[in-house]
């Protein structure tokens, strides 16, 4: 019986030893993996476990000719929801997920599709814990929905450009959900509001983020904003950068713990414009006079636009980071078309488009050619009336020059139909007409110089007559002209014969200063002007002085029609001009006026263009003048224009006709006009070729009822607070180590994300 037990005993001793043993083996070995070896381990895991986020690009600045910045950058935080992470984070809590079946199209079949409903998910686990920390907010479910359908590898935006306090709340509490994360993102500023928004245009998010070369090589792709309109998209090239990457470590539990690494993003371009800030300003100021208008300004010794205005206008930060729908639909059904450049966009041109006739007439040896004004010329059975014939005149015998100075429509059905239709055109064309310049905007109207071959294309039912080109010699009938076209016009008959294209883009920058190249290792703008036509090669200088003095002419001789346009000390020539268009099926009046000075040594070439100006020499010239004289006084150093933020243009009622400007007078709108000049549509009035909005910018839906976040109750119960995670190893755990704060911890995202 003793020896049984001790053999009893002997088997325990050996069993309990053999246990302990184990238990040794077990502990040394977890001892040696998570401990000595802990950081290898630790790696490895970790690599299996991180989350590539693309960083956006930064976009390069938009300056002006002397290096003012019209355009930056400026930091914004917005709150994203990676749903792939929320969805798996959800399962991994409830061991499955709810599910939603839509029907989608596949290659022309439609066939019913099942993923996660991710609304649900959102509004069960997600909206709750924000609620808490009173950071929820009312959001499109319809858009989160289809967004995941469509685009699940990009981020969805809950909260965009949000305050600091929110970011010191997201900052201060560990929200502790997957797929939540805060992240810096650089978004456009328009630094002068709507200063230039016409030139500058707008940005938004690209429409397929699947076609991007670098789509596909990240787990989220946070896409880049592109240009939409105007020089944002024109440079988007140049002003676009590379993106950076961040590398986020994710826990077991699918919570993102720390950024591993980051590579910031490289800037894009710098653009300098030719535009001069100050001389923008001066224009966009005296344009708000008119409800409905337009004004380029260039110099006319090289084709530079230093000003280029439309009213009414917008502000482009409006649609930073994204535009809501409703503000969005506003811009849109805005009758008066805020949105259109009308700088580039073209309407009948009136009698600014004698110049053009008068060069046409002078290579046909019409210089010294006198004809007479009765009131009126009959072509077939239909009287073309001159302006002075509705107050029972006549201008009777007149020359070029003092045609010009009068404006007489009389002197000019003769003096066209003398030169010949296809002198007229082939003279438009020289001079940048009927075509589009190539300027770096968007949407570009070319207009329209009509002639037989035109009319033959457009209106086979139609044969060209004398009566067709006796309209198109004053203006009227098709003709279509841009007041950016208009103003190249003048600069050439300023500059005494070369038809430069305008230029609007000075030069492109790198971010160390270095000229930026294209494809193919040139400078990405050429340098100096470009010469469209030299028309010294078809007209003497003494046929280019006879259109120059009798310009000079209507400005400061009696009689002339602009006579508004008067400077002291300084020689001002111009051309005034009215013209009917029909806009939507309604006539509309259109005043111009087009100008240079000095006379002798031209520095600045005008057009002004006012849709519902009664009269170009009452209502355009004055706007001119006005521009001219500040311009004038900023260079002498007597006048320093201010450059600040500029709310929208937009006359309560923009389409009021006006009568005259004076800028003295505290209602322009309302003086009774003394312009002797008007139009004699003697066809029906051709419809304006208004240029059309740009492309779609981001929209940020509207919060639906789905989305709807309802409010905490005062006296509710209270969410349980999520417990703190135990990142110690299994070896702490097992022996009630304490972990150690790391020498060099790495440094956690803003908030807890995925």
């Amino acid at each position: 019986m003793t020896r049984r037990r001790v053999r009893i005993e002997l088997r325990i001793h050996v069993l309990a030893l053999l246990f302990v043993l184990a238990i040794s083996g077990i502990i040394a070995r977890l001892w040696w993996v998570q401990v000595a070896h802990g950081a290898l381990w630790s790696a490895k895991i970790g690599s299996r476990s991180q989350v590539t986020v693309r960083i956006p690009s930064v976009r390069g600045e938009i300056r002006d000719r002397n290096g003012i910045t019209l355009v930056q950058n400026r930091a914004s935080y917005e709150v994203d929801f990676y749903l792939p992470e929320m969805v798996r984070g959800y399962k991994l809590r409830n061991g499955s997920v709810p599910d939603v079946v839509y029907t989608a199209a596949v290659k022309g079949m439609l066939k019913e599709h099942k993923i996660a409903n991710i609304v649900q998910i959102v509004n069960s686990a997600v909206i709750p814990r924000l609620q808490e920390l009173d950071l929820a907010r009312d959001y499109s479910a319809q858009s989160l929905a289809q967004h995941y359908k469509i685009d699940e590898q990009v981020p969805f935006t809950y909260l965009e450009d949000i305050d600091f306090p929110t970011i010191a709340k997201f900052s201060e509490h560990d929200v502790g959900l997957p797929g939540v994360d805060i992240s810096p993102k650089p978004v456009r500023q328009y630094i002068f509001g709507a200063l230039a928004a016409h030139i500058l245009g707008y940005v938004g998010a690209p429409l397929e983020i699947d076609k991007l070369p670098d789509a596909h090589e990240f787990n989220f792709y946070q896409p880049d904003v592109e240009g939409k309109s105007q020089v944002e998209l024109y440079m988007d090239k140049y002003l676009r950068g590379a993106p950076g990457r961040r590398v986020l470590q994710r826990s077991v539990k699918n919570i993102i713990e720390g950024e591993v690494s980051r590579q910031p993003p490289t800037p894009g371009d710098n653009v300098y414009l030719t535009i001069d800030a100050r001389i923008q300003a001066i224009a966009e100021d005296a344009l708000r006079a008119a409800g409905r208008a337009a004004v380029v300004v260039v110099n006319p010794n090289n084709g530079d636009i230093l000003a280029m205005a439309s009213v009414p206008s917008y502000d482009p930060n409006t649609f930073i980071p994204s535009i809501s729908g409703k503000d969005w639909g506003t811009l849109l059904d805005d009758k008066a078309t805020p949105l259109v450049n009308r700088a580039i966009s073209a309407f009948p041109p009136g009698s600014t488009f004698k110049i053009a006739t008068s060069l046409a007439g002078l290579r046909k040896g019409l210089a010294n050619k006198e004809f007479t004004c009765t009131g009126g010329v009959w072509y077939g059975n239909h009287y073309f009336k001159c302006w002075i014939a509705e107050k029972g005149g006549a201008h009777g015998t007149l020359s070029l020059a003092d045609a010009i100075k009068v404006s007489c429509n009389a002197f000019f059905y003769q003096y066209g139909n003398a030169a010949g239709i296809a002198s007229i055109d082939d003279t438009a064309k020289m001079l940048g007409l009927g075509q589009k310049s190539g300027i770096e905007l968007t949407d570009e109207a070319p207009g329209e110089i009509p002639g037989p071959a035109w009319m033959a294309l457009h209106h086979p039912q139609e044969k060209w007559s004398p009566a067709q080109t006796a309209n198109v010699s004053i203006g009227q009938g098709y003709d279509l002209v841009t007041p950016l076209q208009s103003a190249m016009v003048i600069a050439t008959v300023a500059n005494g014969g070369i038809a430069y294209y305008p230029r609007l883009i000075d030069r492109v920058l790198t971010p160390e200063g270095k000229p930026a190249l294209d494809d193919d290792g040139n400078p990405a703008v050429p340098e100096g002007p470009r010469i469209r036509a030299d028309l010294r090669s078809d007209f003497t200088p003494q046929q280019i002085e006879l259109v120059r003095h009798g310009l000079w002419k209507v400005v400061n001789e009696a009689g002339g029609t602009g006579g508004a346009g008067r400077l002291k000390n300084v020689q001002v020539a111009g051309k005034t001009g009215t013209a009917q268009a029909m806009l939507n099926g309604k006539k509309d009046t259109i005043a111009w006026y087009t100008c240079f000075a000095p006379y002798d040594h031209p520095k600045y070439a005008m057009t002004v263009m006012v849709q519902g100006g009664e009269h170009g020499g009452s209502v355009a010239a004055p706007i001119a003048t006005h521009i001219l004289e500040e311009c004038l006084a900023m260079d002498a150093g007597t006048f320093t224009p201010k450059l600040a933020v500029l709310a929208p243009a937009h006359k309560s009622n923009p389409f009021q006709m006006i009568a005259k400007i004076d800028y003295k007078n505290t209602d322009p709108s309302l003086q009774t006009a003394v312009d002797p000049e008007s139009a004699d549509a003697s066809e029906p009035a051709h419809e304006a070729e208004i240029q059309k909005v740009g492309a779609r910018p981001e929209i940020r839906e509207n919060p639906d009822a789905a989305g709807k976040v309802r409010k905490k109750s005062a006296q509710g119960p209270q969410q349980p607070q999520p417990q703190q995670e135990d990142r110690r190893n299994l070896f702490q755990r097992l022996f009630g180590i304490k972990s150690k704060p790391d020498a060099n911890p790495t440094p956690a995202p803003r908030v807890r994300s995925h």
